[in-house]
C-alpha cells in the first residue's frame, strides 16, 4: 500500500513537473492569450480598447511589453506607455492577477480630458456595463465608503511595488480650455522607500516639489513627504475657488485589518495659508498644524475617533467627527480646564484680525455638539460652551475691545463703502443717553430684537440654534440668530462680509466683553439705539424720531414706537410696510399687537393700553412721507438727496 501511494506521489509530481515544464516552454503564447482575454473582458465591461506592439514573458521571471494605449470608446485617449520591464509574483499571475514586485517604466502618460458633459474617464463611475441595463443609472443610494477606500488602497499597494523606477512620468487633466499637469522626469523605488522630483503646471504656471517617502505594501504602510518653499495645491482654485499653501506637507498612514476600515496614521503641515472668500476676507496663515488621526470607514460612514489628536500652534484638541450617508454629520469637542493664553496665542493670523496681539491669563473650557442632518434640517442640534476661570486680559490686540465704554467714533458702512462717521457720545448733537429715551422705545426694541439682553452673556443658544437649521433649510446664510451684543460687535468692530471668519471673531469678541464686562449692559444698549440703522442714511432713535414723524423720541406714541423697532432688521425696506398711499398695511396688525401685549407684560404699559393699539395713528409726518404719493410706491424725487 505503502509503496502505490509513493508510486501515485511520483507519478502527480512527474505529471505536475511535467506541466510546468510545458507552460513555462509556451509562456509567451499563453501570457499573450491572457492578456487577450483580459483585453476583451475590459472590453466589454468598460468599453476600453487597449492596444500594445508587443508582449513577452522572458526566461528570468520578467514581463516585457511597449506600444501600450488605452482609448475608451468614442473618448480621447485615457493612457499610454513606450515601454515597461514588470517582474510580477507569479503565484498571483497564475490566480489571474497582477501583482507587481518590481517595475522598469519608460514614458509612461495618463491624461484626464473633459469636453462639456463627456470625460474620457466616465467608465470608472458608470461600473461593469455588463451587469446593468444600458439605460441604468448607476446607484448611488448606497455610500460604500469602505469598498471604495478598500479598492483604491488595494489597487495602491498591489501595483505600486518595493522596488522600480518610472521615468518621464506625466499626468494631465483637461477641462475645456483649463488645464493641470504633473511631469515627473524620474521616481525610484529602492528598498520600499521612493524620491522624486515633481514639475506642477497648472494654466501655464509653473511649481516644483521635492518629494519622498516610504510604501510597504505587506504592512499596508504609506508615507509621504513634499517640501517646497510656498507650495501652490493645484487645482483648487479652479474647482473650489480657494487658494492653499504650504512649505512642507507629510502624510503617513497605515491600514488595520478589521471592519470597518481602520486607518491609523499622522498628517501635518507647516507654513499653511488659505484663502476662500466664504472663510474670510483676508489670507488665513498656520504656522504649525498636526494631526494623529484614527479614522473608521464603514460602507455608510466615515468617523474621526476621539482618540484622534489635532494640534495648531500651541493648541491641543480632541475631537470627534462622524459622516453618515447621505448627509449626516455629527461634530463633538471636550476639552477640559486649559491655560488661556494656549487658545489666544494659536489664533490663525487672518482669521481673528482685530485679538491680533491679545494676551491673557486664567483658564478655559469649552464643550461642543453639532448634529446636523441635511435631510431633516429641524432635528439640527447645537451647543457651544466657553467657560472661565480666573481669566483675565492683560493687553488688548489691534483693537480696544473696551472702546463702547466711553465716546468713540463709529463708522457706517454701505456694501463694504464707508458713508458716514461720527460720535457715539455727548459731542455729536443727535446723541440720546439711555435715561432720555422713552421706556416704550427701549422696550419695543428689546421685545423686537432681544428680549433677554440683560440676562444673558450674549449668545441666545435656542436663536442660534434655530437659525443653523433655517440656514440648512435655504443652504446659505439666511438668518443669523443675533442678539443685541452680537450685532453690536458686527457693526462696531467688524465688517458686514458673511463669512466663517466674521462670525468666528464676532463671537469670540462678544465672549470677552461680556464675560469681562468691558461695557455694561446699560451702555452697549445706549450705543446700540444711537447707531441703530433706522432708513437710507438715518442712524440713531433722534434722526429715526425726525425723519419718520417730525418728532424728539419723547414725543412718540406706542404705535411708533413699536413701528420703528419692527423695522430695525430691514431699514432699507421700509416702503413695503405700507401702501402707496403711505398707509400702514393691515398685515402689521397682528405683529403691533404681539409687541403691545409682551410690552404691557413688562409693566410699561396698561394691558388696556396693549388692547386698544391701532396700526392706523402710525402716520408718516416726516421726511420719509416724502416717499410716497398717491399712485406711486416711489418718490418722483428722493428727499434725502443733496441739493
Amino acid at each position: 500500500m505503502k509503496r502505490k501511494l509513493i508510486g501515485a506521489g511520483g507519478g502527480l509530481l512527474v505529471v505536475l513537473g511535467l506541466s510546468l515544464f510545458l507552460l513555462w516552454g509556451f509562456r509567451n503564447p499563453v501570457i499573450n492569450s491572457m492578456a487577450e482575454r483580459k483585453i476583451l473582458a475590459m472590453k466589454e465591461r468598460y468599453g476600453l480598447d487597449i492596444h500594445y506592439d508587443y508582449l513577452e514573458f522572458t526566461k528570468t521571471g520578467r514581463i516585457l511589453f511597449g506600444g501600450l494605449s488605452v482609448v475608451p470608446e468614442q473618448r480621447d485617449t485615457l493612457l499610454t506607455i513606450h515601454s515597461a520591464e514588470i517582474t510580477p509574483g507569479l503565484w498571483q499571475l497564475l490566480r489571474g492577477n497582477l501583482e507587481i514586485r518590481r517595475i522598469s517604466m519608460e514614458q509612461p502618460e495618463l491624461r484626464f480630458v473633459k469636453k462639456g458633459t463627456q470625460a474620457n474617464y466616465d467608465f470608472m463611475f458608470l461600473g461593469d456595463r455588463t451587469s446593468r441595463p444600458e439605460t441604468s443609472r448607476p446607484d448611488k443610494s448606497s455610500a460604500e465608503y469602505d469598498r471604495r477606500a478598500g479598492l483604491l488602497l488595494k489597487t495602491i499597494f498591489r501595483l505600486l511595488p518595493s522596488e522600480g523606477k518610472l521615468t518621464r512620468l506625466r499626468i494631465s487633466e483637461k477641462k475645456d480650455n483649463n488645464s493641470v499637469s504633473l511631469y515627473i522626469p524620474e521616481f525610484r523605488i529602492k528598498d520600499r522607500h521612493f524620491q522624486s522630483h515633481i514639475q506642477f503646471v497648472e494654466d501655464g504656471k509653473e511649481q516644483h516639489w521635492q518629494t519622498s517617502g516610504e510604501i510597504d505594501p505587506s504592512e499596508h504602510l504609506l508615507s509621504l513627504h513634499i517640501q517646497a518653499p510656498d507650495v501652490a495645491v493645484p487645482y483648487l482654485k479652479r474647482r473650489l475657488g480657494a487658494k492653499i499653501h504650504f512649505d512642507e506637507l507629510m502624510l503617513s498612514f497605515i491600514q488595520k485589518d478589521g471592519s470597518p476600515m481602520q486607518l491609523q496614521g499622522k498628517a501635518e503641515v507647516r507654513g499653511l495659508s488659505l484663502f476662500h472668500h466664504r472663510l474670510s476676507p483676508e489670507v488665513i496663515n498656520l504656522n504649525h498644524g498636526e494631526v494623529d488621526f484614527h479614522l473608521n470607514i464603514g460602507s455608510q460612514s466615515i468617523e474621526l475617533d476621539s482618540c484622534s489628536t489635532v494640534r495648531f500652534n500651541q493648541l491641543q484638541l480632541n475631537p470627534y467627527l462622524k459622516l453618515e450617508s447621505p448627509g449626516h454629520l455629527i461634530a463633538k469637542l471636550h476639552k477640559s480646564w486649559f491655560p488661556a493664553s494656549e487658545l489666544f496665542s494659536s489664533l490663525p493670523q487672518g482669521l481673528f484680525e482685530h485679538l491680533e496681539g491679545i494676551r491673557v491669563d486664567g483658564q478655559l473650557a469649552y464643550d461642543f455638539l453639532l448634529d446636523a442632518d441635511l435631510a431633516l434640517p429641524d432635528s439640527l442640534k447645537f451647543h457651544s460652551d466657553l467657560l472661565a476661570r480666573n481669566f483675565r486680559i492683560i493687553q488688548y490686540g489691534n483693537t480696544n475691545l473696551s472702546k463702547m465704554s466711553s465716546e468713540f467714533k463709529y463708522t457706517a458702512y454701505e456694501d463694504g463703502i464707508p458713508v458716514r462717521t461720527f460720535p457715539v457720545g455727548p459731542s455729536w448733537e443727535h446723541f440720546l443717553p439711555l435715561d432720555s429715551i422713552p421706556l416704550v422705545m427701549q422696550t419695543a426694541v428689546l421685545q423686537s430684537e432681544d428680549g433677554g439682553f440683560f440676562y444673558h452673556q450674549g449668545f441666545l443658544p435656542d436663536a442660534i440654534q434655530e437659525a443653523m437649521a433655517y440656514d440648512l433649510k435655504k443652504r446659505r446664510f439666511a438668518r443669523g440668530g443675533s442678539t443685541i451684543s452680537m450685532q453690536l460687535v458686527k457693526n462696531v468692530f467688524l465688517n458686514r462680509n458673511k463669512n466663517i471668519a466674521r462670525k468666528l471673531e464676532e463671537a469670540l469678541i462678544v465672549w470677552l466683553i461680556e464675560t469681562n464686562r468691558l461695557t455694561s449692559k446699560a451702555r452697549m444698549f445706549e450705543v446700540y439705539l444711537n447707531i441703530a440703522e433706522w432708513g437710507p442714511m438715518v442712524y440713531g432713535i433722534r434722526e429715526a424720531a425726525d425723519f419718520y414723524f417730525s418728532k424728539r423720541p419723547s414725543q412718540l406714541t406706542l404705535e411708533e414706537c413699536i413701528y420703528l423697532a419692527s423695522i430695525i432688521p430691514k431699514p432699507k425696506h421700509f416702503m413695503t410696510s405700507f401702501t402707496n398711499s403711505g398707509q400702514l398695511r393691515e398685515s402689521q396688525e397682528n405683529h403691533f399687537r404681539i409687541v403691545a401685549g409682551r410690552i404691557a407684560a413688562k409693566g410699561v404699559i396698561s394691558e388696556e393700553a396693549a388692547k386698544n393699539v391701532d396700526i392706523s395713528r402710525v402716520q408718516l409726518k416726516g421726511k420719509a412721507a416724502g416717499y410716497f404719493t398717491d399712485s406711486l410706491s416711489v418718490p418722483r424725487e428722493n428727499p434725502l438727496t443733496p441739493q
